[in-house]
């Protein structure tokens, strides 16, 4: 009886007889069959996986360094928010309200009611004349003295003219528009507001505050929309008499207006183009004198609510003034007169 022949395993069977011609691979390593990638020459299955073929080397390497700078990028930007020293204008975000230049307008600040948290000065100027009362004022108040360079300064003024000394005041605080007329009346029997309407450019505002606190105004209204507010630019250009005019901020500069005229004051608006020479109109009550700014001048919803329309007369070829200019000399008009009817005043008293 013979035997019946043992089944061969696998390893002898995956093992191609010697006899019979091998088949064709694509590769000559496992014995999978692979098709050609008719581009290349490489092994459709390379393509797909990406991970034995050259290109899908490249692009898993190319995949790694992405997600590894992902990674990275956000671990970098914390460690430059914690650790880098921050900006000028970062700085002056979260330690400053407000900054104020000079010698002149910091001491007006300290002489009036805003108060001073920080100080920063030249320490070439620490102990000069010049500077010494004022810092020692200051640090009598409990403000911090810095000494600091001046390239230092510069950063923090950006721009502008510092005089080798800088403070950090609390926010301007705006007057009501009813504690204003208020106010003025106590302080005259024929008081003087200014009213400006859109007046943007700082350097102007500060320089209608000066004027008008200079030649006696009770105090100033201006809009709080389009227009320029009390910054350290203003207070700058003003020299310190934004600490002593009264200014309040409305959100509607008619409705203000028309709120001026029930507390009987007598509403003039300042235009180029207006029929009344200012010198022709008698201001013998409380008056408000409404500017506008250069080259828009005042809106025609402001005009409406004037009671009178004057003008500058000019004689030469410029047709306009600057508004700051023009506020002088229409203000210095309005306190001529009344200077004018006091003496004439005063004249008839002595006479009887």
């Amino acid at each position: 009886m013979t035997e019946r022949p043992k089944p061969a395993n696998k390893s002898s069977r995956s093992r191609p007889s010697p006899a019979r011609p091998q088949k064709r691979s694509g590769s000559s390593s496992g014995g999978k069959r692979f098709s050609k990638d008719r581009f290349g020459g490489k092994p459709r299955s390379d393509r797909r996986s990406g991970g034995t073929g050259r290109g899908g080397r490249d692009r898993d390497r190319d995949r790694d360094r992405d997600r590894d700078r992902d990674r990275e990028e956000p671990r970098l930007a914390r460690h430059s928010r914690d650790d880098a020293p921050p900006s000028v204008s970062e700085e002056q975000a979260q330690e400053s309200t407000d900054l104020i230049y000079g010698r002149h307008a910091i001491q007006a600040a300290l002489e009036g009611d805003r108060s001073l948290n920080r100080l920063w000065v030249n320490d070439r100027y620490r102990y000069d004349g010049r500077f010494l009362p004022l810092i020692n004022d200051a640090k009598a108040n409990g403000v911090v003295i810095d000494e600091v360079d001046q390239r230092r300064l510069n950063q923090m003024a950006q721009g502008q003219s510092h005089q080798g000394i800088i403070a950090q005041v609390a926010p301007y605080e705006y007057w009501e528009l009813d504690t204003l007329i208020t106010h003025a009346k106590a302080a005259s029997s024929r008081p003087v507001l200014l009213a400006a309407d859109s007046i943007t450019d700082p350097h102007n505002l500060g320089a209608i505050i000066r004027t008008a606190e200079a030649l006696g105004a009770q105090g100033l209204i201006i809009p709080q929309r389009r227009a320029a507010g009390i910054t350290s630019t203003v207070a700058k250009v003003a020299t310190g008499a934004v600490e002593h005019l009264p200014i309040a901020r409305v959100i509607n500069l008619r409705q203000a207006l028309e709120t001026l005229k029930a507390a009987e004051f007598w509403i003039y608006g300042l235009a180029a183009e207006a029929n009344h020479p200012i010198h022709t109109v008698e201001f013998s009550g409380a008056t408000v004198l409404v500017v506008g700014a250069e080259g828009n001048g005042l809106g025609m919803a402001v005009q409406q609510s004037c009671d009178s329309v004057v003008s500058i007369p000019l004689a030469g070829k410029t047709s306009s003034l600057n508004a700051s200019v023009a506020t002088g000399m229409a203000l210095y008009e309005i306190y001529r007169q009344q200077r004018m009817g006091r003496l004439n005043l005063n004249s008839l008293q002595k006479a009887k």
